[in-house]
């Protein structure tokens, strides 16, 4: 009973954090719409390209800000008709940030090393998603959960890739090296870290 409390506990703590975390991100990515010029990635990508990078950064924005809550125990049962609206939420950014995602991987920097990282981080978004989607039709309340922390750690990528570019490209003294790397450190990891708290959560 006391370690489920801790678990709860802490649970809220994380997302408290990523909440913050979250937040940041998306501020940052108003910043592609506000002040266009001033967004490096933007300057590379053009027509198309551009596009859908901006609709892949807009479905993101709105899957890295109601996913956190999702996680409060309190909210979900206090409140399970809002829970559920902001999960259809949640559901909608990631399934447009997702297929956005898929064509932007194949177009971004960093060459096949990073298309490959980036397409696959997209794939398995999208697919957790759906999981966890369907693992709640069938009223699998502890499998959706699962699902969920798997689905959020991935959407999370967004915010553990804007950390460790800056310390890959210090260390490396290249850009593109770090963005390769980046490109599977940015997601692999938070899977690796998902699946250990699933375990350890488990009933």
């Amino acid at each position: 009973m006391k370690q489920g409390r801790r678990l709860m506990n802490k649970g809220a703590i994380i997302a408290g954090l990523a909440t913050l975390a979250a937040l940041a991100v998306a501020i940052h990515g108003i910043g592609y719409f506000t002040h266009p010029g001033h967004a490096p990635l933007l300057r590379v990508h053009s027509g198309l390209n551009r596009t859908v990078l901006l609709i892949h950064i807009i479905g993101s924005c709105v899957a890295i800000v109601t996913g956190p809550v999702q996680f409060v125990a309190a909210l979900r049962t206090r409140f399970p008709r809002w829970h559920r609206r902001v999960g259809y939420g949640y559901f909608a950014g990631v399934s447009v940030g997702g297929v956005a995602g898929l064509y932007s991987a194949t177009v971004s920097m960093g060459g096949l090393v990073a298309h490959t990282g980036f397409f696959l981080l997209a794939v398995f978004w999208l697919a957790t998603a759906a999981f966890a989607l369907a693992a709640i039709r069938q009223r699998r309340i502890a499998l959706h959960r699962e699902w969920m922390v798997r689905c959020y750690a991935l959407t999370f990528a967004a915010v553990t890739l804007r950390l460790w570019l800056p310390f890959l490209t210090a260390a490396s003294g290249s850009f593109d090296e770090a963005y390769q790397t980046v490109a599977w450190l940015s997601w692999v990891p938070n899977l690796i870290v998902a699946e250990i708290w699933n375990r350890k959560t488990q009933p």
